[in-house]
């Protein structure tokens, strides 16, 4: 389990995290979403380690990132936006990170790149920004770590691969794992969350679970505008409301709309 305690980050005098408490619990897929610059990749670095802070804590198993110990370091694996890759084979590249992950199935990563098309011989420099992102991810998905830490993985990846990915990390969930993506590519991922976290400028907006927005609202798409309907936005085939759940029904959550009510109500 993840343990963030009223954690505030700055780089020089800007701060991007004010007092953000808040937990990442097992077998669930997390959401986490946002504007530009509002802490999300901040927030990652920070789970893994790459960064400190002197205010607040984070506990992972009851582990300090800040420490980078090896049993910590094996259980989490993150995936950055942007991932080029060393001159080297994916495959020997991922021989080699490996070595620190006890869990790593050899035989899955085999599996998952010829499900995206990727050869294993080839040299991440020469491979296209989507083929990276392929390779990062079925080395990721293979390690089989307890925590998983993905930022904007469907960024450079076409309709296919999408699909694929969406597969992949559905299989790779279970009990003892947990997965956070953060993404402003919501609707690549919006069928595969368990809970939603929306950041703005220091503050936490949103953070709770699918099923809870679901109990509280219904996503709708009507000709006309609903009667106390709490946002509106027009779509193609009517308007996109969202509304007071006095029904008990769930509806499927529209995520983008939900980002921005949102926001409009901050």
């Amino acid at each position: 389990m993840i343990e963030v305690k009223n954690l505030s980050f700055a780089y020089s005098t800007e701060k991007v995290l004010d007092n953000i408490s808040t937990v990442f619990g097992p077998g669930r897929i997390y959401g986490l979403l946002g504007a530009n610059g509002v802490g999300k990749s901040t927030m990652f670095k920070l789970l893994c380690g790459l960064l400190t802070t002197k205010q607040g804590t984070i506990e992972i198993d009851g582990c300090s990132p800040a420490g980078r110990k090896p049993s910590f370091l094996s259980k989490i694996f993150y995936v950055p936006e942007d991932f080029e890759g060393p001159d080297m084979s994916i495959r020997n590249y991922a021989g080699g990170v490996s070595q620190f992950y006890p869990n790593y199935d050899n035989a899955l990563f085999g599996r998952l790149l010829s499900e995206f098309e990727i050869d294993a011989n080839r040299k991440f420099t020469s491979l296209s920004l989507g083929q990276r992102k392929r390779a990062i991810l079925a080395l990721a998905l293979s390690l089989k770590t307890d925590y998983l830490f993905l930022d904007e993985p469907t960024n450079g990846l076409d309709i296919p691969s999408k699909a694929e990915f969406r597969k992949m990390v559905a299989a790779a969930m279970d009990e003892q794992r947990t997965i956070i993506i953060s993404t402003h590519q919501v609707r690549d991922v919006e069928n595969l969350l368990d809970h939603i976290m929306i950041l703005d400028k220091r503050a936490v907006l949103l953070d709770r679970s699918v099923s809870e927005i679901q109990s509280e609202y219904t996503f709708d798409i009507t000709s006309n505008v609903p009667e106390g309907a709490l946002y509106v936005e027009p779509g193609l085939g009517g308007c996109c409301s969202i509304s007071r759940n006095t029904t008990g029904e769930e509806s499927r959550i529209n995520i983008e709309l939900l980002f921005n009510y949102i926001n409009s109500i901050k």
